[in-house]
């Protein structure tokens, strides 16, 4: 399974992000191609727990449906509304937001899969190696949005 914690994986998602461009439109939704990285960054907050988040009542936390929508089921295209908190940031500039997206997923990645982790909004308590790939079909899930 691909996860953020595999360098191979993870590499290749850094390459897909670096071929966006702020004014790339998307293939579905509402989102700006800067608002997005904005909004990966805010994911990643919420991950490292900078961000808490309440437990958002769900199906996802049921174990089966979990791992299904974790690691077989395709992810739907603009259905899904996040929390509030993974919309919190504004876009700053390209760079700068590429930057602190690149310093949040080195601190995932220096906290590794047996770390500690906070509890997903939906999806309940996640342990490291499912934080991992969720945070990799986040990230392919919008890239995709943006045709990289």
């Amino acid at each position: 399974m691909r996860t953020l914690f595999n360098n191979e994986c993870r590499v290749g998602l850094l390459v897909r992000l670096g071929r966006v461009r702020p004014e790339h439109p998307p293939q579905w939704g509402q989102m700006s191609a800067p608002q997005m990285l904005a909004h990966l960054s805010d994911q990643m907050r919420v991950t490292l727990g900078d961000a808490p988040c309440s437990p958002i009542r769900s199906a996802l936390r049921y174990p089966g449906i979990k791992h299904a929508a974790l690691y077989v089921l395709p992810w739907p295209k603009g259905r899904v509304q996040g929390p509030p908190e993974a919309f919190a940031t504004r876009p700053t500039t390209w760079s700068a937001d590429l930057a602190a997206l690149d310093a949040l997923v080195a601190r995932f990645i220096a906290r590794g899969p047996s770390g500690t982790w906070p509890e997903h909004p939906f999806f309940g308590p996640l342990s490291g190696p499912n934080w991992g790939v969720f945070c990799y079909r986040h990230f392919d899930h919008h890239l995709r949005q943006f045709d990289a």
